[in-house]
């Protein structure tokens, strides 16, 4: 018998190496004129930018240039963009394009959310936890994301996240109106991400590929996407990093990257992720980075609840021949860990800036949506425990 759920993914997906090439026939169907958010000036430096936007020149889609992000976004980030949509005199016949990593995939969602949406003075009032609680009342501009990174997933989820330094927190904007209406995964738009930008984003779409596989709230679907996620990334994601030009490992480490972000929408992440997420606030952490360090000390945390699963992983995903549940998830961890070594992630908070004085802040700011969705509860003592044992 299989239980009921509910699936939420982006309205068309084209997938392939050089696909980029069918973006302005795309956009040309919802939009006559699309605003461009664009991130890695690698991307302008390669000319990847000038054929894109071209290619919707020639379409006869009109291409307004608004903005260029290399952070993730931060609340004045998004009011600014959202001021330049406005003085645009934005119209139904209008879109967002976001070309780039999860920061500048991230502000296009917000960006488009917020040119339809304009009763609040600011995005912070829309947001999660700190927010005035308001929520979209109409649909987002059309929104089209071009992922130049594999890792955060961003082009298959319904919320953007935003951070703040004043008051320090990095919060969600969500609402499923806010899932880009066409996805153009292109792996050779990923060739340029230097090695250390290939670990952390692989690394993160792993995390979520694992975390949403054992989440309390995992459903069958995405159950099945994960496994097929961490066979194509488990062992693409070393020689991405090794090897840059490799197209099979592009190829593989981008469709686990989308498959992750499908997984964390419907099904939800954990502890890793909530930690991962003050981390960024407290440490000013990239986010794939702290990721990747929390990874094995939450496979850990969980490891007695998760065995199971974690040895089911072991066998789907490693191939391992191992009859004791106990010893293939330990063999899981292993591998794990072993996977962090070789694309050079630390083992300790500390070589990521965190310290002890950080601690009960890091604890407090964990608490959000991503831990809410870790396979048992944890309390603020146990964790600034394990944190502290992990510096």
């Amino acid at each position: 018998m299989v239980r009921q759920y509910n699936l939420l993914l982006p309205r068309q997906v084209v997938f392939g190496w050089g696909r980029r090439a069918e973006l302005p026939e795309l956009a040309a169907a919802p939009c006559r004129r699309v605003f461009l958010v664009r991130g890695s000036r690698t991307l302008d430096a390669l000319g990847l930018i000038d054929e894109i936007a071209g290619g919707l020149r020639t379409s006869g889609v009109e291409v307004v240039d608004l903005t260029t992000v290399s952070r993730e976004p931060l609340v004045e980030d998004v009011d600014d963009v959202q001021a330049q949509l406005l003085s645009h005199r934005v119209s139904p016949e209008d879109g967002v394009i976001a070309v780039g990593g999860g920061a500048a995939i991230d502000l296009g969602k917000a960006a488009a959310a917020l040119a339809t949406n304009q009763h609040g003075d600011s995005v912070q009032d829309f947001l999660e936890g700190v927010g005035r609680g308001f929520t979209l009342k109409q649909h987002p501009l059309p929104f089209i994301a071009v992922p130049t990174t594999a890792g955060t997933g961003s082009e298959a989820t319904k919320n953007a996240v935003i951070s703040s330094t004043d008051p320090q927190f990095k919060k969600s904007l969500r609402s499923d109106w806010m899932m880009p209406q066409t996805v153009v995964i292109d792996p050779e738009l990923t060739v340029s991400a230097p090695p250390t930008v290939t670990a952390h984003s692989g690394m993160d779409a792993l995390t979520q590929l694992i975390e949403s596989y054992v989440s309390c709230r995992a459903q069958p679907v995405t159950r099945a996407l994960c496994i097929e996620g961490l066979q194509a990334g488990l062992p693409a994601v070393e020689e991405a990093y090794r090897n840059g030009n490799s197209r099979p490992a592009r190829e593989a480490m981008a469709h686990a990257a989308f498959l992750s972000g499908v997984a964390l929408a419907n099904s939800g992440l954990g502890i890793a992720h909530g930690v991962a997420a003050a981390l960024g606030v407290h440490c000013n952490a990239p986010h794939g980075l702290a990721c990747a360090v929390m990874l094995p000390v939450a496979l850990k945390l969980n490891r007695s609840w998760i065995t199971h699963d974690l040895a089911r992983l072991a066998r789907l995903t490693l191939q391992l021949e191992i009859a004791s549940d106990e010893e293939a998830a330990r063999c899981f961890i292993e591998r794990i860990e072993q996977i962090c070594r070789h694309v050079g992630i630390p083992d300790r908070l500390s070589e990521i800036g965190a310290t002890a004085g950080q601690i009960p802040d890091i604890v407090r700011s964990s608490h959000g949506n991503s831990r809410r969705g870790n396979p048992r509860e944890i309390s603020d003592d146990e964790l600034a425990q394990v944190l502290e044992e992990s510096l």
